[in-house]
This record gives structure tokens, C-alpha cells and sequence, in this order.
């Protein structure tokens, strides 16, 4: 029997159906990336347009791609988000992100760059982690062509998207070169020490992406098994001993999503740092309940994202 389903928000359980739990290893790795190459969703394109550009990776390192959406009809310098996709670190793409950038572009009248960083565990850490630093860094040096206004310039994630945005927030502080002027983190994956706890909540991490799952993408990332004692904070924000002088924050999670508890814990330790932070915790929300507009727990939190990025913004 399920021990969480009687919390999940009864508006959130058809999700569930269309999106099967599964514990990834390395068997199923190949199906889950070439499931995600199927996933539903509609874009609209109306309104934004998207110019793919390759750009130089870090020293010695493969090039990479951005994808960069801009508004129609809307005159620079923008704001911009840079946006770096989840995949617990194994998976995912910028690609399969434009149904939910192309709208935000459009409302929030901003110019976006999507990083298309190297996986895992193909790609141990730091290549992640530096893929996106070279993409910002690239972002920020062309800002004047791009159109991009780099005192308006903020970071977003979602899942180990949001685990690289936090840790870009980290690396950019510490390396003096730029600026972030937000980091908006989206359920992030940013403590291995929860693949490695036996102390685990009881009630989260059983749908979607769940400890076995989890164990496996920081295993894949780090090279190694999660929890030891020399855990770069590039790779896992919440390692960090010293998070003062950061961008504000934005963290969103659901109380049943397996990154609950670190997640609680990174907003509280960012708010005695003396950052910025606004925290929403979202009840009978799992991993991923957002993406899809079901019921008014998702609709809360999209308005929510929305609102938070237009002061962000502003």
C-alpha cells in the first residue's frame, strides 16, 4: 500500500498515472532519457522567438549550446533569466524546456538563455557546473548584442536545475567576475547527504524521483558514493558553510517532493545569512507537481513562480 497518496492533493493523482514512478539506474537510464524525448507537452511559439547559439566551454572543454528566447516586439536592454534545466543531473535538455520558457518570455517581457550543460555520468562533476558558468560567462560578455541588461540578470532552476543554479550563485560570488541579481530555485537537488541519510522522511520521495533514483544522480555526478566528507558546494549548494552575500532567493517546494527537508533547511540558513528569501512550501505537492496547469495547487504555484520573477525582474 502507498504511504503518502492520502496526501497527495486529489487534483495532482492523475499526474501520477501519466507520469509512472520508476527507480533509475544504470539500465534505465537509457529509457528515461528516451522518454523524455516523448514527453506531451504543447508549445507556443507565438510571440517569442528562439535562436540557438554555440558558444566556447570551459578551457579544454566541448563547446556549448544556449538557447536564447526573446520577446516580440520588445526593445533591449532585457532582463534575463538564465536557465538551467533539470534531469536529477542525468537527464533532460534546454530543449525540452520551451514549453515553459516561451510563456514566461512573453508575460514577464524577458529575454531567457537556457544552457544545454553535459550529463551525467558521462560527465562527472565539475563539467556541469562549469558548463554553466562558461554559458553566463559568454551571456555576460555579449550582453550588449544580445540585448541582455546584465544589472537584471538572475538565475533559475528547476530540480538538479535548480541544484546548478544555486551552485552557480556560489561559484559566481566566490569568483568575483560577475553579478547575479536573483537565484529562483525550483524544488532543487542541492544536498547528496539525503542519498546518503538512513534517517529519511516518511512521507516524501515515494513518487517520481525517489531515494533510489536520487542515490543514483548524485552518484553519477560526484563519481563516487553521495555523503562523504569531501563534497565540493559547486556540487551540492547546501555543502556551502558560508552563505552570505547572495543573490535573493526564491525556493518552491511540495511536501511530499523527496527535497523537502534540504530544501526547508538551505531557505532557513540563506535567511540567518542574512539573504533575501522567499520560501513556499506547497501541501500535496510531489516532485514535478508544477508542470502541468492540474488543479489549483499547480495553478498556485505557477502564479506564485510568476510573481516572484517579476520582482525579480523589476
Amino acid at each position: 500500500m502507498s504511504r503518502s497518496m492520502h496526501l497527495v492533493d486529489p487534483a495532482l493523482r492523475p499526474l501520477l498515472e501519466a507520469w509512472p514512478t520508476f527507480s533509475l539506474n544504470a539500465e534505465t537510464l537509457i529509457q528515461m532519457r528516451e522518454r523524455e524525448q516523448l514527453l506531451p507537452f504543447e508549445i507556443d511559439r507565438e510571440g517569442s522567438s528562439l535562436e540557438i547559439r554555440t558558444v566556447p566551454g570551459p578551457a579544454g572543454a566541448p563547446d556549448i549550446a544556449l538557447h536564447i528566447y526573446k520577446p516580440d516586439g520588445v526593445a533591449g536592454p532585457l532582463p534575463t533569466i538564465y536557465h538551467v534545466h533539470g534531469g536529477g543531473y542525468v537527464g533532460g535538455s534546454a530543449a525540452q524546456m520551451e514549453f515553459l520558457l516561451r510563456p514566461l518570455v512573453k508575460t514577464l517581457g524577458c529575454a531567457i538563455v537556457s544552457v544545454e550543460y553535459r550529463l551525467a555520468p558521462e560527465h562527472v562533476f565539475p563539467a556541469a557546473i562549469e558548463d554553466c558558468y562558461a554559458g553566463l560567462r559568454w551571456t555576460v560578455d555579449n550582453a550588449e548584442e544580445l540585448g541582455v541588461d546584465t544589472a537584471r540578470l538572475g538565475v533559475m532552476g528547476e530540480s538538479a536545475g535548480g541544484g546548478l543554479a544555486a551552485a552557480l550563485a556560489l561559484l559566481v560570488r566566490d569568483r568575483g567576475e560577475y553579478r547575479l541579481a536573483f537565484q529562483h530555485l525550483t524544488y532543487p537537488m542541492i544536498d547528496d547527504r539525503t542519498a546518503a541519510t538512513s534517517d529519511t522522511h516518511p512521507y516524501t520521495g515515494e513518487f517520481i524521483w525517489t531515494p533510489e533514483s536520487n542515490h543514483f544522480g548524485w552518484s553519477s555526478l560526484l563519481g563516487k558514493t553521495p555523503g562523504g566528507a569531501d563534497v565540493s558546494p559547486y556540487a551540492a549548494a547546501a555543502r556551502a558553510t558560508d552563505l552570505s552575500g547572495l543573490p535573493p532567493a526564491y525556493i518552491m517546494t511540495g511536501t511530499l517532493d523527496l527535497f523537502l527537508e534540504e530544501d526547508l533547511d538551505y531557505a532557513r540558513r540563506l535567511i540567518r545569512a542574512g539573504v533575501p528569501t522567499e520560501l513556499h512550501v506547497l501541501p500535496g505537492g510531489m516532485h514535478g507537481f508544477d508542470i502541468m496547469p492540474v488543479g489549483d495547487i499547480a495553478t498556485a504555484a505557477q502564479a506564485a513562480r510568476l510573481a516572484a520573477l517579476k520582482r525579480a525582474l523589476a
